[in-house]
């Protein structure tokens, strides 16, 4: 397994897996076969509505707690000094842990201001063991930096190889904003690491070719491009041996 070390000196590993749109209890299933598969990050959200699954997954496994990374993330809705505390807090209990490897604020919308003072809050106290921010652009970023006590350790945002110019519009590898958290610390976390499958990701010609010249699948090639620009990834499948 690669790790990334952030900031403040916690390990993350490099490769997760992801939940996004899948229910609550087919969660729990998937959860439990890809910490079998090896995967020990699994990466959640209050939005996601499947904190539940993954702590029950989670506790299905017979993994020790300590030998895994939790992340969820902080919805818009419960922004707001106080009330992003409280979620915080009814986080911890829908994942039926103590503590939170890595909690971020979900999307640079309302108060995130006030949001990020009561993730200061949770991080002093130890409920959460790293901080951070999912799908801020720079200038959120930087607006972030103005007021924080404690930098964003991670930003989540959407990343996913890029071909050429031509293909710009499809794929999306967001090099400048890449650069700028190279540049204050921040580590860069990609969500939609296949493009979701769009616009026949899976049958592209180019990665298509890559693949069959070090004997990988598109999946593999487009991963491992991410993860030598130092990029975190948390691919998702509910299928096992898409998982492994």
């Amino acid at each position: 397994m690669e790790y990334k070390t952030l900031s403040n000196g916690v390990q993350m590993p490099m490769l997760g897996y992801g939940v996004f749109q899948i229910d609550d209890a087919t969660t729990e299933r998937c959860v439990e076969d890809a910490i079998a598969s090896g995967y020990r990050m699994i990466d959640t959200a209050q939005a996601y509505g499947n904190e539940r699954g993954v702590g029950a997954g989670i506790k299905a496994s017979g993994v020790a707690r300590d030998d895994l990374f939790i992340v969820s993330k902080v919805w818009v809705s419960n922004y707001g000094e106080g009330t992003t505390y409280d979620s915080i807090k009814r986080s911890l209990e829908l994942l039926d842990t103590d503590h939170i490897d890595l909690m971020l604020l979900h999307q640079a919308y309302n108060d995130y201001h006030a949001a990020w003072r009561d993730m200061e809050r949770a991080y002093d106290e130890g409920l959460v063991r790293a901080i951070g921010v999912s799908n801020f652009m720079p200038h959120h970023i930087d607006s972030l930096m103005v007021t924080a006590t404690i930098p964003p350790m991670v930003d989540q945002i959407e990343i996913h190889p890029g071909l050429n110019h031509t293909q710009a519009h499809v794929f999306w590898q967001q090099h400048y904003a890449h650069q700028n958290m190279e540049s204050l610390g921040v580590a860069h976390m990609a969500w939609g690491p296949f493009a979701e499958g769009a616009n026949n990701f899976f049958q592209n010609p180019l990665l298509s070719e890559v693949g069959e010249k070090y004997g990988k699948s598109v999946g593999q090639v487009a991963l491992r491009y991410l993860l030598d620009l130092g990029v975190i990834v948390i691919p998702k499948s509910t299928h096992k041996e898409r998982m492994e």
